[in-house]
């Protein structure tokens, strides 16, 4: 090969500040000269010069080239694809790996026609300090976009990730294609605020923490959003998709039993599952699931009301003094409150209750203190009010109102009949169990 040796030391001297190595090449005879070695190459023997750079290249690419590279490494070294790429570009790029003592070394190609358009240079630049600073910056990136798409205190996607994914769903919808299936479940942990009240926010934010675990282990195959303080919402596709009903019945479950065991989150929850012939938009499913959720949020707090009204039936043990004094006190203050009214109240705990002395005397009641009055009172019910008044009980200890106006007739001393208007009530201890349940009468 011949060469002006001025020439090719200004070019070796010039270039060897920015490259590792570099070859000088005939394009059209194969003839090459190494005049940038790199120690890598010289170790494993790669020839310095030769009379066919392209064979030599790729015969000797299993020495140094990652194996899912050797192809890339290939075409990259063959003769016809870079005259082909030098002619239209007059320089080309390729990124790499070498193997080197077991190291991955990331190594930048770069190819560069010369003025005579007969030679080449081909030049290679170890990047792999650039190619870790590139990694790293992509893992900070993403970290990044997972952070504000992450729930800090649960670990779950937030309401930032739940708008992007609502908006790609609403897309989907728009697109009306009969065969897209999915489903909505909005979660609700019951009494959160009174835990953090009663309790403290670490109370309050184990409970967040563990809702959350039981919520994800129910729906393991679909994503779970924390959208709230004590809201939490599904997305079903797929295989949970198709066993909606098994797993919205395997939550409702667990969060009974957790309600009656005191043992683990209780959680309120409502499913609403896509119709694409009458829903417009991704909100018309939400609205339907969240209207069931706050109506099963209600059943809860009706199961657990009526749980302490049935272990009321159940208890035979006598009050204890403390308790019947904490009984009178509440009672004096509902008697100053009712203002010559009937007045009565029951401690949940001992089924035992006091009633005033008025409506004794009027309706003919065994006496001020009683158990189980509940029973005895029943007897004075009108027959045909006794479903209305049944009712309405069951309504004040579902919890759907503070106080609960309901009517009825009961049976006076006198054989009369009076219409009842009673505002019942129940009252709960620290924990949101019922306690107490009384109730003021007018009557007429």
């Amino acid at each position: 090969m011949s060469n002006d040796n001025g020439i090719f030391n200004q070019i070796a001297k010039t270039l060897s500040k920015h490259f590792d190595s570099m070859y000088y090449v005939d394009i059209e005879t194969g003839e090459y000269s190494e005049y940038v070695p790199l120690d890598i190459f010289e170790e494993l023997g790669i020839p310095k010069q030769g009379d066919d750079f392209f064979a030599d290249s790729i015969a000797n690419a299993h020495k140094y080239v990652h194996p899912d590279d050797i192809e890339l490494v290939k075409k990259i070294y063959d003769r016809d694809e870079m005259i082909n790429r030098l002619n239209n570009k007059l320089s080309c790029l390729n990124t790499y790996r070498l193997i080197f003592k077991g190291r991955i070394i990331h190594m930048r190609y770069i190819g560069i026609m010369c003025d005579d358009n007969r030679h080449v240079l081909c030049c290679l630049e170890n990047i792999e300090e650039e190619h870790k600073k590139k990694e790293e910056q992509e893992r900070n990136l993403k970290s990044a976009e997972r952070m504000a798409r992450r729930d800090e205190l649960t670990g779950i996607r937030n309401k930032n990730a739940f708008k992007e994914f609502s908006e790609s769903v609403e897309e989907k919808i728009g697109e009306k294609k009969n065969d897209y299936h999915f489903a909505v479940v909005i979660c609700d942990i019951n009494d959160l605020k009174k835990l953090n009240d009663t309790r403290g926010h670490s109370f309050g934010d184990e409970a967040i923490q563990r809702a959350s675990r039981m919520i994800c282990e129910v729906y393991e195959h679909s994503p779970v959003f924390r959208i709230g303080g004590d809201e939490f919402v599904v997305l079903l596709f797929g295989k949970d998709y198709e066993n909606r009903g098994i797993l919205i019945d395997k939550l409702k479950e667990e969060s009974i039993i957790n309600q009656h065991s005191r043992s683990g989150p209780v959680v309120a929850c409502g499913m609403a599952v896509y119709d694409p012939d009458s829903d417009e938009a991704f909100d018309n499913v939400f609205d339907r699931a969240d209207k069931l959720m706050y109506e099963n949020k209600q059943e809860l707090k009706s199961s657990r009301a009526r749980a302490g009204f049935m272990n009321m039936k159940k208890n035979d043990v006598t009050i204890t003094p403390e308790r019947k004094r904490l009984l009178d006190g509440l009672f004096g203050a509902l008697y100053t409150v009712a203002g010559g009214g009937y007045v009565y109240l029951n401690d949940m705990k001992y089924d035992y209750s006091r009633w005033s002395l008025p409506l004794v005397d009027d309706f003919n009641m065994r006496s001020e203190y009683m158990y189980h009055a509940d029973n005895i009172w029943l007897e004075h019910i009108h027959p045909d009010d006794l479903k209305v008044y049944r009712e309405a009980v069951n309504l004040t200890l579902g919890g759907s109102a503070e106080v609960q106006n309901f009517h009825y007739r009961a049976l006076r001393a006198d054989g009369t009949y009076a219409v009842c208007h009673t505002r019942g009530f129940i009252l709960s201890d620290g924990n949101g169990d019922p306690e107490y349940f009384g109730g003021i009468i007018i009557a007429e």
